[in-house]
């Protein structure tokens, strides 16, 4: 079977298929889907013949795979010897937020004109969910309410091309949700931030909603700045008994 080859149906792995996907497409949505929520922590070992094996596909999917992983900044790939999950250096998290701090500010200063109402309501009612997420500790809720509040920020810019680099780059940035809230802190306070940048879309003020947005962005590099990594690594092992617990 050739690697364009679609699948259809489930495979002994129990993940579903999506009609329409080829091979390689197939085995790059799952390695990736294992890669964001840390299934596949960073520094994981990732062999052709041993994924081949576990996925059901041949070797061949599986490079294509592993290429386009490591053209997402996923993963490194070392010739003859496999792939490795890319690890989550500071620099590279400091490096995203500089990247996502950019786009976004040019997102929201496209946005705030175009803005409808049904939109902004949805931008309320996230918050609104991201604020009781916040108000009983549900902090994987609350990071996808999050989420979502950005995205629409970021679509409603109107800009295809912005859109496609963010959402590259989000798909980077998920695999630092953690570190994130680790950092971020209290998160009542980004509610507010929140609350205070969809005020300044709402009265169609672009750049005081582009400013909140870079003051709210800028609070885990700041944090991360002043952090020894010992600190850091507490923090988050602090972080990670509490949704344990």
């Amino acid at each position: 079977m050739t690697t364009e080859a679609t699948v259809q149906g489930e495979q002994n792995d129990g993940v579903p298929e999506l009609e329409n996907l080829t091979l390689s497409q197939r085995a790059h949505a799952h390695l990736r889907e294992e890669i964001l929520s840390n299934r596949l922590p960073p520094g994981t070992e990732l062999q052709e013949l041993a994924l081949s094996q576990r996925l059901g596909v041949s070797r061949g999917p599986i490079r294509e795979a592993l290429g386009r992983l490591a053209a997402e900044g996923l993963v490194t790939v070392r010739p003859r010897r496999g792939a490795v999950v890319h690890s989550l250096s500071s620099e590279d998290f400091l490096q995203a937020y500089q990247v996502r701090e950019a786009l976004e500010g040019l997102a929201i200063r496209l946005a705030v004109p175009r803005l409808t109402p049904p939109e902004l309501d949805e931008l309320q009612r996230l918050t609104d969910t991201m604020e009781t997420h916040a108000a009983s500790g549900r902090v994987t809720e609350f990071f996808e309410a999050n989420a979502v509040f950005h995205e629409r920020l970021v679509d409603a810019s109107g800009n295809a091309k912005l859109q496609e680099i963010y959402r590259r780059l989000a798909g980077q940035m998920h695999r630092y949700w953690r570190r994130s809230l680790v950092l971020r802190g209290d998160l009542r306070r980004s509610v507010s931030e929140h609350r205070a940048i969809l005020d300044a879309a709402r009265q169609g003020d672009e750049e005081t909603a582009a400013r909140l947005l870079a003051d709210h962005i800028r609070v885990p590099q700041i944090r991360m700045q002043s952090m020894t990594a010992d600190e850091l690594l507490e923090a988050e092992a602090s972080f990670e008994r509490k949704e344990e617990a």
